[in-house]
């Protein structure tokens, strides 16, 4: 089971010193007003991290809780609990002006940290600001400028370009079995100006390419901001009317809305390859049915502890990556990458 069992790991890496928590429950924000209610991971309602003993005190902001972020957030909640520490999140609701709100309430709560996935890639500066000497941790998201990255601002995440990487691959290989140079695509994109967009955009066409394989447009791309049912709606009137040889999706959750437009139609999924990335619960299934051709796993649970440790390793002025097997940037020693996996119809059991 690759969906990885972290919480053990984290708790003894986190005996060995002066180590960190991350923060002290889960939040549930209400659409109007954003107030959240908040449970520490020792099961205290109410509790903040500012209540909790030992370690230090950190919040996750998410950008939002989709089911990838959602994900995310449980796997840090679970390696904190086991860890014995505690864990506050806070959802933005995809509000940049809530998630500063937030960093500035971590900050007053005395805080040693923030975790943050952003909602604008190009307001990372902002958030860095308003965290003041906390130190900060950027997760899943990356900054759209590497250069506000130093010794006390990091990234953890994963490669975009090994994400697309990867679709291309396969969608190669499936073509070059068939022996056919030539093809068109239908692709969804997601939401415009996240570097996440663009690098899975560019790294598909670019693995595609590598494999031999000419493919060209044969609609422009559909921005559907990695939601389900706007793939499903925007795709809906090109699947009869465009000739394509393959659906590529910036996400499995576009992917399964362009599969679910193909069912409507009447057109069998398993006769056009669509493929997705994040291996998400749902994704994974359509893998085993069938329908997905194939998935690429980004690890939630890997990034969430990618994350905590390298809030820990922070604070004690260690490499970033330590105590983990990820591996440092080439070029960054301020960005630790989680890998990315493909998921195919020969391996999907290994992601249940």
């Amino acid at each position: 089971m690759k969906k990885k069992v972290i919480a053990s790991i984290l708790a003894g890496v986190l005996a060995l010193g002066m180590l960190t928590g991350c923060g002290g429950g889960s939040a549930s924000s209400s659409s109007d007003s954003g107030a959240s209610s908040e449970t520490s991971a020792e099961g205290t309602e109410g509790e903040t991290a500012s209540d909790s003993e030992g370690g230090a005190n950190v919040t996750l902001i998410m950008s939002s809780r989709d089911e990838f972020l959602s994900t995310l957030e449980a796997g840090a909640l679970s390696a904190a609990e086991e860890a014995g520490i505690s864990l506050t999140t806070q959802d933005a609701q995809n509000d940049q002006s809530k998630l500063l709100q937030y960093v500035e309430t971590a900050k007053n709560n005395g805080n040693d940290a923030v975790i943050i996935n952003l909602v604008d890639a190009d307001a990372a500066d902002a958030a860095v600001e308003a965290a003041g000497d906390m130190k900060v941790v950027f997760v899943n998201r990356r900054p759209s400028d590497a250069g506000i990255l130093n010794e006390n601002v990091v990234y953890v995440g994963s490669d975009e370009m090994q994400s697309g990487g990867y679709q291309g691959e396969y969608l190669a290989k499936y073509f070059n079995d068939q022996k056919k140079t030539d093809i068109s695509y239908l692709l969804l994109k997601g939401t415009e100006g996240l570097v996440h967009t663009e690098q899975r955009t560019e790294s598909v066409l670019k693995g595609l390419e590598d494999g031999g394989i000419n493919a060209q447009e044969a609609s422009a791309p559909l921005v559907a901001d990695y939601d389900r049912a706007t793939a499903q709606d925007m795709i809906t009137p090109l699947i009869t009317t465009k000739e394509y040889d393959c659906i590529i999706a910036n996400n499995d959750a576009m992917a399964l809305g362009a599969i679910e437009a193909l069912k409507a139609a009447n057109i069998d999924p398993s006769t056009i390859p669509v493929v997705g990335i994040d291996a998400t619960v749902d994704g994974v299934q359509a893998v085993e049915n069938g329908e997905l051709y194939m998935t690429v796993f980004q690890d939630a649970d890997g990034q969430g502890y990618g994350a905590c440790m390298a809030v820990s390793n922070m604070l004690q002025g260690k490499a970033i990556n330590e105590g983990t097997d990820f591996e440092l940037a080439e070029d960054n020693e301020f960005i630790s990458w989680v890998p990315f996996e493909p998921v195919t119809a020969d391996n999907y059991t290994d992601y249940q």
